[in-house]
């Protein structure tokens, strides 16, 4: 009641510091509020607010009606982002930002299809007959942040507080020169504000609600008086002083209170918000419409056109710049927001936000571009000046040597960033941006101390986890143990035997069965069974073993002998064949039959492990052999009478030729197993003696061949004669 007396009576408060820019104001601030149209495409930011971007929900190629949601919130401090117009997505990347590091970040690319048609909306006819809390989710779902530069949620702010709220501000000042887009706002739309302040009122419920005007215009304080038609609505005017317009010092204005430090209005009881966040208020409850466009002041003496004009959000600046006709100076300077808190875009293409009320293209000569850095002089204009009573020369000082400790102990997050003290500093010192980077760099120690204690306390639960399971398992097996402990203990108590010596004895009792010789036997025989696997694994030799020559010599005799008797049974009787005869022809089939195996072993012997002389050796017996052959037709092709006696001799002379031939094979295959141990002096004479005895043995072999054939044919002329 006393401060409705006061306001009533016109007694306000004042604040620390200030300053008196030029307003400049009414370049801009003569028409009424343009609109902008819509340009090619449009650039829509995922995260426009203070807090975390909401998660997507469309894709590439969807098309979209107007006022339909792009993102999707998850939290109350993840706004909504909507499609400006109908059209459709043609891309989601990376794009500039609308910030003064000019970096890149998420958008979504929409492309109009000028038929601005709108999605399906519920217009409420009375606000009055829903709860604070259905407010609060249409105004969430509709996307509305604080309109005049923060972009705190909205919603957010009118919650329900454990502490009640008993005064609520609507902040209408706009102290900042060029800006005007909210005195526009109030002279042509003064109904919809105060419906939207209203609605605002339903929610929060305060004992008091006054509107702030700055008193430089008279035009909307008029407009907004005659629309006025509740009782506990106070319009009042406020001194011009920048920053009036900052919400702790307008509530130090109105109310002559200070919000404490790292504290909220709401900690004393004040809800501050902007007369264009309750005009979005009023369209988003009433008229079912999202926070899609707002009132931008295009200001400068470069502006062909400068006014205030309806502005989709997501407009790049680049088609502003055209669609109002700026003419570009020489390394043209393009800002977003007024001089003095606002910040120089890096590039045209970045596009509007909600949270962007001016834009800015002045001249060298209106605003000339900040001068050379001097040093410090402390002349203290700059703690004058600050709205916040804080020392900003010390935490200019602090902000250069990144002394964090004394920058907080020395309140610098109570700068609202106004800009005063770079506007009064002599040395043309840009403090502001110290300021904002020292504040990053503060936030970015937070974050990672907050990491590094998220870390060391997870790692300090594992280890506990660990050393509880441990010791749960220890506490286990020692259950266990003395469980089994008192099981035989009951059981030897009960006359049973104990298991444990039970099964001692009955090891040692098989160690001692076992007998030493059947160890021994078990060892030889794994053994021989291992030699074995070795002998299968190893390749076969290549010279056989003298007891593998004589066994095949005295085979082939065998079968010599076999052969001959066959021959004989067959043949019947000859009792006129002579003794002599008989011998030679049994001599004749044992040396054919020891000729072979000689033969048989010479072409068996491996390749490789023959000389160049023993390959020549086996060539030159194989054209005698061949030679013998073609003698042993001739000589049977022969007329038997040309045969005389002297074939008995040449049979006895050919047994003995077979003899020696089988004599020279033998030492023909001998030669190549003792050429690998012979000396290397005597390698050229083993060779040319195997030749010799290849070519002996092949002659031989011949002639005995001759002879068994003339052998029969002189038989039967005897048996003629």
């Amino acid at each position: 009641m006393s401060l409705l007396h006061d306001l009533n009576a016109g007694k306000l408060h004042t604040f620390h510091g200030g300053i008196h820019p030029p307003e400049r104001k009414a370049p801009a601030n003569v028409s009424q509020i343009s609109d902008a149209g819509l340009p090619d495409e449009l650039v829509l930011p995922v995260r426009q607010h203070i807090g975390q971007p909401a998660r997507l929900r469309v894709r590439v190629g969807e098309r979209v009606l107007k006022g339909a949601p792009l993102t999707e919130p998850l939290n109350p401090m993840m706004i909504p982002v909507h499609a400006p117009t109908s059209g459709e997505i043609v891309a989601i990347e990376d794009r500039p930002l609308c910030h003064p590091s000019g970096l890149d970040g998420l958008c979504v690319v929409l492309r109009p299809d000028g038929e601005d048609r709108w999605r399906p909306r519920f217009p409420i006819a009375d606000y009055h007959a829903l709860a604070a809390d259905v407010l609060l989710e249409r105004i969430h779902e509709a996307g509305i942040t604080g309109l005049g530069g923060a972009g705190f949620p909205a919603h957010v702010k009118l919650m329900p507080r454990r502490k009640a709220i008993d005064t609520l501000i609507i902040n209408g000042v706009e102290c900042e020169p060029y800006i005007s887009a909210d005195d526009r706002l109030m002279r042509e739309h003064p109904q919809e504000v105060l419906q939207g302040v209203a609605i605002l009122r339903h929610i929060v419920r305060p004992g008091l609600t006054v509107l702030a005007v700055e008193d430089n215009k008279p035009e909307a304080l008029a407009a907004l008086r005659a629309a006025n038609d509740d009782e506990q609505l106070l319009i009042v005017a406020v001194p011009t002083k920048y920053p009036s317009g900052g919400e702790k010092q307008l509530i130090e204005i109105i109310t002559g209170k200070q919000v404490p430090h790292n504290g909220l209005p709401a900690d004393i009881g004040v809800v501050v918000q902007n007369v264009g966040t309750a005009f979005a208020v009023k369209r988003a409850v009433v008229d079912d419409e999202p926070l899609t466009r707002r009132v931008v002041t295009l200001a400068g003496e470069n502006f062909g056109e400068p006014g205030n004009a309806w502005v989709h959000i997501g407009t790049p600046v680049r088609y502003l710049l055209k669609r109002y006709g700026l003419t570009p100076a020489p390394a043209q300077r393009i800002i977003m927001g007024g001089p003095m808190m606002g910040f120089t875009l890096h590039t045209a293409a970045a596009p509007i936000i909600k949270g962007s009320n001016c834009l800015l293209a002045p001249s060298d000569t209106e605003l000339p571009p900040p001068g050379e850095e001097l040093a410090c002089i402390r002349c203290s204009q700059c703690a004058d000046a600050c709205p916040a009573s804080l020392l900003p020369q010390q935490l200019y000082w602090y902000a250069r040597g990144k002394e964090h400790d004394k920058l907080n102990s020395h309140n610098l997050f109570d700068c609202i960033e106004c800009g005063a003290c770079a506007y009064v500093c002599p040395s043309q010192i840009p403090l502001v941006q110290y300021y904002r980077v020292a504040k990053a760099d503060i936030r970015q120690a937070q974050r990672e101390a907050e990491l590094a204690e998220h870390a060391k306390t997870r790692f300090e639960a594992r280890q506990a986890r660990l050393e509880r399971e441990k010791a749960e398992r220890q506490a286990r097996h020692e259950k266990a143990a003395a469980e089994r402990k008192a099981r035989m203990a009951e059981q030897v108590a009960a006359g049973g035997e104990d298991p444990v010596a039970a099964a001692l004895a009955r090891v040692k009792a098989r160690q001692q069965q076992q007998d030493p010789q059947d160890m021994a036997a078990a060892r030889a025989a794994r053994k021989e069974e291992a030699r074995r696997n070795r002998e299968q694994k190893q390749p076969p030799s290549a010279p056989p073993a003298e007891s593998d020559k004589s066994a095949a010599v005295a085979a082939a005799i065998a079968r010599a002998k076999a052969r001959q008797a066959e021959q004989q049974a067959e043949a019947g009787p000859a009792t006129d064949q002579s003794d002599d005869d008989k011998k030679a022809a049994v001599a004749a089939a044992i040396a054919r039959a020891k000729a072979r195996k000689a033969e048989q072993q010479a072409e068996a012997s491996p390749v490789a492990d023959q000389s160049d002389d023993d390959k020549k050796a086996a060539v030159a017996a194989a054209i005698a052999r061949a030679k013998a052959r073609k003698a042993e037709q001739q000589a049977a092709a022969a007329p038997v009478a040309e045969k005389s006696d002297d074939d008995k001799k040449a049979a006895v002379a050919a047994a003995i030729a077979r003899a020696k031939a089988r004599k020279a094979a033998q030492q023909a295959e001998a030669g190549p197993a003792g050429a690998d141990v012979a000396p290397p002096a005597a390698e050229a004479q083993d060779a040319d003696a195997a030749k010799k005895a290849a070519i002996k043995a092949a002659v031989a072999r011949a002639k005995a061949r001759q002879a068994e054939r003339a052998a029969p044919s002189s038989s039967d002329r005897e048996d003629e004669s």
